[in-house]
């Protein structure tokens, strides 16, 4: 046997040996960009076989952060780890075997069919799926002779979904794969997703759609300016809130909005332009106080809505912004 050949089967059996280490790890990550610091010195561990979802609006850090532990952008402080492995330690190629990349904008050839790109990316890898069952999965039998410039929006994503799948991968780098994607497609990429993580692979997402972190991610992070702001379970995040519900309310009128933080049962008060939200923990107790409080203040209600708490709800309160701000 090739003195190479060895080399390669002993490090593929150090990497296998990493059941019960995290499938990625970072410490104390940087990164700046002249005088625009990226990542700020965040601290983060993705566990074996979950889902990760990294969220948080555009230029938060997200993209950069996971451009890191893919190995594509060197970081310019703090500690990685992939599979146990660190970057430029001579581990690199095996490590790329290991993982499934899908880039924010994943440029395939026009000219290429759907089967000519997934079998030009199987051929990268020593190991994976056929090209057959990499089609099959993300659903484009009917598109395998298609031009990759024929395809929809949908169609597109998840053919980049399929290419960073056609390896069987451990890891599977998912960055925002269903932005500007309709409601059906959206649904079948989760469905590509949630089958992944059923067969023990790990993925890292990041988005901005917190309804798309809900439904797939095992644990999330916030981030915001480069800072992980929330860490945590969907629920959990949400339960930290201390609130069943937001009530969203718009009146002819100014109100002074801080008299509706001393009501019964509101826990926070926010006003955006004409909306006053409110955080509550106990809607029975606070819908007559805050009705009550707009008559006293001779104001007329226009509109009123209720929702349940949720991730974005999070964000806001944390940060005072909406996700979609910026």
């Amino acid at each position: 046997m090739r003195p190479g050949m060895i080399q390669a089967i002993e490090e593929s059996n150090d990497l296998n040996s990493t059941s019960n280490i995290a499938a990625l790890r970072c410490s104390k990550l940087t990164k700046r960009y002249n005088d625009v610091t990226a990542v700020d010195g965040i601290d983060l561990e993705v566990r074996n076989g979950e889902c990760f979802g990294l969220l948080g609006p555009n230029g938060a850090g997200k993209t950069t952060t996971v451009e890191i532990l893919e190995g594509l952008t060197p970081a310019d402080g703090g500690l990685v780890e992939i599979l146990g492995q660190s970057w430029g330690a001579g581990n690199d190629h095996m490590l790329r075997q290991r993982l499934g990349v899908q880039l924010q904008e994943t440029q395939l050839a026009d000219k290429l069919t759907v089967e000519e790109t997934v079998r030009l990316f199987r051929s990268f890898y020593t190991r994976g799926h056929s090209v057959d069952e990499v089609i099959g999965l993300v659903e484009l039998e009917e598109k395998r002779s298609a031009r990759v410039g024929k395809l929809s929006g949908g169609q597109k994503q998840r053919l980049a979904v399929a290419c960073a799948l056609v390896s069987d991968p451990d890891i599977l780098f998912l960055d925002e794969p269903t932005t500007g994607l309709d409601p059906q497609a959206r649904l079948k990429l989760w469905g590509i997703v949630e089958h992944f993580g059923k067969s023990g692979g790990t993925t890292l997402l990041t988005t901005h759609y917190m309804e798309e972190a809900t439904r797939l991610c095992d644990r999330v992070a916030i981030m915001d300016h480069g800072k992980v702001i929330a860490l945590g379970t969907p629920a959990e995040l949400i339960e930290s809130l201390e609130a069943d519900q937001i009530v969203e309310l718009t009146t002819r009128g100014e109100l002074e909005s801080s008299t509706f933080e001393r009501l019964a049962g509101v826990r926070a008060v926010r006003k955006k332009e004409s909306v006053l939200s409110l955080t509550v923990s106990d809607i029975g107790a606070a819908l007559p106080a805050l009705l009550g409080e707009i008559t006293r203040q001779k104001a007329e209600l226009v509109s009123l809505t209720t929702h349940q708490a949720t991730l974005e709800d999070v964000f806001v309160s944390m940060t005072g912004r909406m996700l979609r701000d910026g």
